[in-house]
């Protein structure tokens, strides 16, 4: 069930009249456990197993880590990560192990074969995530072992379901923490509702999904090989035209899931904020799946010795955190090479600030903000194109040979069209402070609008790319 389909709406509808029933008040949180499990299934009904796996060998082992005795707690947690990296290396990498490092010529034998045909539970990337930050939390956050220390199991069961489970976020993010989530878990009240912030919300987050990223989607699907039929201007403009339907894909799926999540009683992490005005790399990763970003910060970087260790140990822990940042998006070398050319980015970056002033002039400034989208935007070739291969042939195809003839077509156009829009939601963020009183009395109206460009141009349905991973 997509969070764009009228199935969706018909389940959620259903779900909201009956949480808010006064005869299921001390029922909430089984039966948000029991929906978020259907609509999973809903996605692919076999992986639910590896689901309910998941929170049970989570549930069980963050409750021996909060309430063991001190000398089987590490031992307790190691075995629990163990745990969730290996449900994460085997049904995500397994298949590009295999091809990448056992002889092609065995592939067809019948054990390595079977390896190949692993299938990919949908939303495995954010819940093995979730598992962790439960378990690690379980063991440093104080609030989330007393928690848990003065509860039942059964009671630690149903919260920690719902931590990993809750199906406003569970297919593609954000990526909770434990210590943020579980606190707010109890029993929810509908007066309590913010319904002036659900309704922006949601209204915003279809608009860009189902007005921006599902039009753009049908013009940026010429973004294919060969690449050498479309002029070299044609080519940027399709790519920028993705770097702003990834962004609007992201960014409203996310808004969508937070509205549905404040209409149930719980706040959810805003996953994206604005990057594309980012002046650094280093900032573009504060303002870009946030929720990602922080996890990576706390459960990878900082563990590793962040930056703590001197000069060459810091790149080191970067380029592993990036380059396994990259992987956590795909289950191919894309990928990779995708958070490798961010943290190179990002190296360079920090290299330059050494012997350079900063120069804090606006011409300056809008030079960064320039130069960071169009790397983070050329970078996106790795997450649009299939292989490694056809990203090299994009780049060709951008040769000085091929820099003739242009004439202006309807689809430059229409790239244009449908990217004004997050172009005027950037401009109106930038603008929100000298003009406080004149952007509130034109919300109403705005919100009006993008409502009934939401029923008037939505685009042709699509999948959320967060989806794949």
């Amino acid at each position: 069930m997509l969070f764009n389909s009228l199935s969706f709406v018909f389940f959620f509808v259903a779900v909201f009249a009956i949480y808010y029933l006064p005869f299921v008040k001390k029922w909430q949180l089984p039966f948000l456990v029991i929906v978020s499990t259907y609509f999973y299934g809903t996605a692919y009904w076999k992986a639910t197993a590896i689901l309910l796996i998941s929170i049970l060998v989570n549930t069980i082992i963050s409750y021996k880590v909060s309430t063991d005795k001190k000398q089987n707690v590490k031992a307790w947690l190691f075995l629990g990560i163990a745990f969730n990296l290996a449900t994460l290396f085997f049904f995500k990498y397994i298949k590009l192990f295999t091809l990448t490092f056992i002889d092609s010529s065995l592939h067809a034998q019948p054990f390595f074969h079977f390896l190949i045909l692993v299938p990919l539970p949908i939303g495995v990337s954010f819940f093995t995530f979730e598992g962790i930050s439960l378990l690690v939390d379980s063991y440093k956050q104080k609030e989330v072992q007393g928690i848990i220390k003065n509860q039942s199991f059964y009671s630690h069961f149903i919260r920690s379901s719902l931590f990993i489970s809750f199906f406003p976020h569970l297919i593609a993010g954000p990526i909770l923490k434990a210590d943020q989530f579980i606190p707010q878990i109890g029993i929810k009240y509908f007066k309590n509702i913010n319904w002036e912030k659900v309704f922006k919300q949601l209204i915003l987050g279809y608009f860009l999904k189902m007005v921006v990223a599902d039009n753009l989607k049908d013009i940026t699907a010429d973004l294919i090989y060969p690449f050498e039929i479309y002029h070299p201007i044609t080519l940027i403009t399709l790519l920028f035209g993705y770097s702003i339907q990834i962004f609007a894909d992201f960014a409203g799926y996310s808004l969508i899931a937070l509205g549905l999540a404040s209409l149930l009683g719980y706040d959810l992490i805003n996953n994206f904020n604005f990057p594309y005005i980012s002046k650094s790399f280093s900032e573009f990763w504060t303002r870009w799946h946030i929720s990602l970003s922080r996890w990576l910060k706390e459960y990878l970087y900082i563990p590793l010795g962040g930056n703590r260790k001197g000069v060459l140990r810091t790149y080191f822990n970067l380029f592993i955190v990036m380059f396994l940042g990259g992987l956590w998006h795909g289950a191919t070398w894309n990928f990779a090479l995708w958070g490798t050319v961010h943290g190179l980015a990002i190296a360079i970056e920090r290299l330059i600030s050494n012997y350079f002033k900063p120069n804090n002039t606006t011409w300056y400034k809008a030079l960064k903000v320039i130069l960071v989208f169009t790397v983070v935007s050329f970078a996106w070739l790795f997450f649009k194109l299939l292989t490694i291969h056809e990203v090299v042939n994009f780049y060709k195809a951008l040769a000085p040979a091929y820099w003739h003839g242009f004439t202006l077509s309807n689809r430059e156009w229409y790239v244009f069209f449908y990217c004004l829009p997050v172009l005027f939601y950037y401009i109106l963020y930038l603008l929100r402070n000298r003009y406080t009183l004149t952007i509130n009395k034109l919300e109403p109206f705005l919100y009006a609008v993008l409502l009934f460009l939401i029923l008037s141009n939505a685009g042709f349905s699509g999948n959320f790319i967060y989806f794949r991973f």
